[in-house]
């Protein structure tokens, strides 16, 4: 009897450990949801053996980030480059050291910006940080994570 007693113990203990990582997890994931949701990446980034100068200046727009499942996130960015405006949804994979979420690339295609990116970001706070790789060439980013202001904040009127 005391054999199934102390199994029956074990067993809740795990359940309630179980239970509890998975509430965590949980929470962690709509942490970072809402942290990088309508944010601007503002940073800089190198280029491997480019020294003439210092790095030059980046932006990411994010309107949205959500799981979708199990490592599987979409960002929702806003691309700008030329006359293209549009938004893009860009699924990642997305690892976790303990509380720090970290983007994970490896020779991916992303939608109308071509193949063999590679990246790793970590997000920490209100910084970024990490190194990118697209084809042959790559280097270092880095910067703030700021909340975006709206657009009549950001965008003149037209005359």
């Amino acid at each position: 009897m005391h054999q199934k007693l102390a199994i029956t113990t074990t067993t809740i203990v795990l359940l309630l450990v179980t239970s509890l990582q998975a509430d965590e997890s949980e929470a962690r994931e709509k942490a970072f949801s809402a942290r990088m949701s309508n944010v601007t990446l503002v940073g800089s980034f190198t280029v491997d053996g480019k020294t003439d100068g210092p790095p030059k200046a980046e932006r990411y727009e994010i309107k949205s980030v959500t799981k979708l499942r199990g490592n599987l996130w979409t960002f929702v960015t806003r691309v700008k480059y030329g006359k293209v405006d549009t938004k893009v949804p860009i699924t990642v994979p997305l690892e976790w050291a303990g509380d720090t979420p970290m983007v994970s690339l490896t020779d991916a295609t992303l939608p109308g910006l071509g193949s063999a990116f590679s990246a790793r970001v970590i997000f920490h706070d209100d910084r970024y940080a990490g190194t990118w790789q697209h084809g042959n060439v790559g280097g270092h980013m880095f910067g703030r994570i700021e909340k975006t202001k709206p657009a009549a904040e950001t965008e003149k009127p037209t005359e």
